[in-house]
């Protein structure tokens, strides 16, 4: 009698899969501990950052650069804008749209946590030599291109 049982086998890319969000995961907490003792939640960072030395943007450019839904965006420019760290001004270019912009305020807490969080993750990029860099870089772009393909590939 023959044993008709599935024989599973474990796709190859899972322990890349786990160590890729592990690894994120990590990154996250020990960058939102951070930015919460800067007194931002990691979002407020996010747009700050973004915003920090430009003329501002409307929400759908600060939504694709920050990668923060639109919805959710909403909530956290009414908060920086509660805390006088933003404005919203009419666009110029398009009237149903709004310019994000930092204001005096906001900018100078951009550039007093900007260069203060740069210098708590440097601690971390630290522990790694400039090769170890250079590796983890290069394979992180061949893991994005990666996934470039296949989306592209998807969409068709």
């Amino acid at each position: 009698m023959r044993n008709n049982a599935v024989v599973s086998t474990k796709p190859t890319f899972l322990p890349l899969l786990r160590e890729l969000a592990r690894t994120y995961q990590t990154f996250e907490h020990y960058s939102a501990a951070h930015v919460q003792r800067l007194g931002l939640t990691p979002a407020q960072f996010d747009v700050l950052a973004t915003l920090g030395n430009t003329p501002g943007m409307n929400a759908k450019t600060l939504a694709d650069k920050t990668l923060i839904t639109k919805g959710t965006l909403t909530g956290v420019v009414d908060r920086l804008h509660l805390k006088g760290l933003v404005q919203r001004l009419p666009d110029p270019t398009d009237g149903r749209r709004q310019i994000v912009r930092l204001t005096t305020k906001g900018q100078t807490v951009f550039e007093r946590v900007f260069p203060a969080h740069g210098e708590h993750l440097a601690r971390a990029f630290a522990h790694l030599s400039t090769k170890d860099q250079t590796l983890a870089m290069q394979a992180l772009i061949v893991l994005r291109r990666a996934f470039e393909r296949a989306a592209t590939s998807s969409d068709s």
